[in-house]
């Protein structure tokens, strides 16, 4: 494709779905200040073509969460270790809290869902260059609301105790609230107590939006399962 157009930002397409790709990539390419730079059909070939490439790194990547061989939460951790400076914008039809908080856990500046508008589409784009992080309301209702704020300055000012942040690096994991209480040691009863201290707190409503503050501003440790 070519890339002579006069666009500040590079996209690259991870997707094993060739008519996916396709669509998208004539789609983001009418995308004011944004261009296709290449595609790929998994995340193997993602990490083969930017390892070998001269050509410049993607500022975005959007990727497939379910892709055979290398998926979504590899390539978006490999990713993060090795060129955290490509953005990665996870794709998938899962409106899934699990699979959403695994993914920004993997190293993701957003998610979006494959049915979405082209409008909505440009705003994540929009959003992830200008504010390192993109989530609609529709995934998580108003989750991103106090994020959308001075949040960095207040959560500088908060305090969390130890088994709250211990509670909350857990959220970061697949388990249900039953079993983060038995983790911790303590009742059901007592999770919701953390959860409704953090929520407080870090003024969100949803285990999603608890898992989204911790992972921004390092109050969860992303390498830590």
């Amino acid at each position: 494709m070519s890339t002579t157009r006069k666009a500040k930002y590079s996209v690259a397409i991870a997707d094993d779905h060739v008519l996916v790709r396709k669509a998208l990539g004539r789609l983001i390419n009418t995308f004011t200040d944004y261009f296709i730079l290449f595609e790929a059909s998994n995340g193997e070939e993602v990490i083969k073509i930017i390892n070998n490439r001269e050509l410049q790194l993607p500022d975005i990547l959007i990727l497939d969460v379910n892709m055979p061989g290398m998926n979504g939460y590899e390539t978006a951790a490999w990713i993060n270790n090795h060129f955290p400076q490509i953005k990665v914008l996870a794709l998938s039809m899962l409106n899934d809290e699990s699979v959403i908080i695994k993914m920004l856990k993997s190293g993701a500046k957003g998610y979006i869902m494959k049915n979405v508008e082209p409008d909505d589409l440009k705003e994540a784009f929009d959003s992830i260059i200008k504010k390192d992080f993109y989530l609609p309301d529709y995934i998580s209702g108003k989750v991103i609301s106090g994020l959308q704020k001075d949040v960095l300055s207040l959560s500088e000012k908060i305090e969390l105790t130890p088994k709250e942040k211990t509670f909350l690096q857990f959220l970061c994991t697949e388990l249900s609230y039953k079993e983060i209480a038995q983790k911790m040691f303590v009742s059901p009863r007592t999770i919701d107590d953390y959860k409704s201290s953090l929520c407080d707190k870090l003024k969100v409503k949803t285990r999603v939006g608890l898992v989204i503050f911790g992972i921004r501003y390092g109050l969860i440790d992303i390498n830590t399962d």
